[in-house]
């Protein structure tokens, strides 16, 4: 990841914004149906 690559504080965080941003996504996915059948339908 970024902050592997990349061995600051400033890409630790920012890699920790990347994932909190991806669970929330899964979050919002799984209780919204609808839209979970239109992302897969895109991809």
């Amino acid at each position: 990841m970024l902050s592997s690559v990349l061995n600051s504080k400033r890409a630790v965080q920012v890699n920790i914004e990347i994932m909190r941003a991806f669970v929330r996504l899964r979050e919002t996915v799984s209780t919204q149906k609808d839209l979970a059948r239109k992302l897969m339908a895109w991809a």
